[in-house]
């Protein structure tokens, strides 16, 4: 397959990302030739538009990690919600697509919406990203201060906690601030290419500690 980037119709080779100049309206009628669809997926920020065709792998993990987020969630009784596919727009800019978010502590905001105003309403608690393609930053949530990422690259998970100044890189979650994240997703992960996701996920749950409920 061929890349073909128009107003028109927009096609990409899995695993392609392709970055061009462009303006806020530019970004506007990609997005919105796609339809329905959600590929490619399309980013805008500061007069760039980034487009990226995801490979399988992609949505395996990102299948995987939300998950495990519900599981931990459910096994410390906590109430969420969780959208994807889901994008985050603040005219002018930035345009952003998530593979999955979580609302938790700001739970009440998200109930019974079926839109969100970026620009007043509160972001997601939680963003997973798989940069598979080196598509994402952290800092492309910035704008919306977005309180943690977490992306998973080649190198493995990286958690980053929102600040004034920038996303700062740290070795635990606010969520689950007493697991080791990276480990478990690794595990989670090579378990599933030799076993399935199916199976994976049965036997990461049954792994988990009885301990984890949150008072």
């Amino acid at each position: 397959m061929y890349a073909l980037i128009s107003p028109d119709k927009t096609q990409l080779p899995p695993g392609a990302v392709v970055s061009i100049p462009g303006t806020w309206q530019d970004y506007c009628a990609l997005r919105d030739s796609r339809g329905d669809g959600s590929i490619p997926r399309i980013k805008y920020r500061q007069g760039e538009i980034l487009l990226m065709s995801p490979l399988p792998r992609h949505g395996r993990e990102a299948h995987l990690i939300s998950r495990m987020v519900e599981s931990l969630l459910d096994s410390q009784q906590r109430d969420f919600e969780a959208f994807t596919p889901i994008t985050m727009e603040l005219p002018e800019e930035g345009g952003i697509e998530p593979d999955y978010c979580f609302y938790i502590d700001n739970l009440s905001a998200s109930l019974g919406k079926d839109r969100m105003d970026w620009s007043v309403d509160p972001p997601p608690d939680l963003v997973i990203e798989i940069d598979v393609t080196t598509y994402t930053a952290a800092e492309d949530y910035w704008p919306y201060r977005v309180p943690e990422v977490w992306l998973l690259k080649h190198s493995g998970l990286q958690i980053y906690a929102w600040s004034e100044v920038g996303y700062q890189l740290r070795s635990s979650s606010r969520f689950f601030p007493e697991l080791n994240l990276s480990s478990l997703v690794s595990t989670l992960l090579q378990s599933a290419l030799e076993k399935g996701s199916g199976r994976a996920l049965r036997e990461w749950r049954r792994s988990l500690p009885v301990d984890l409920d949150v008072e």
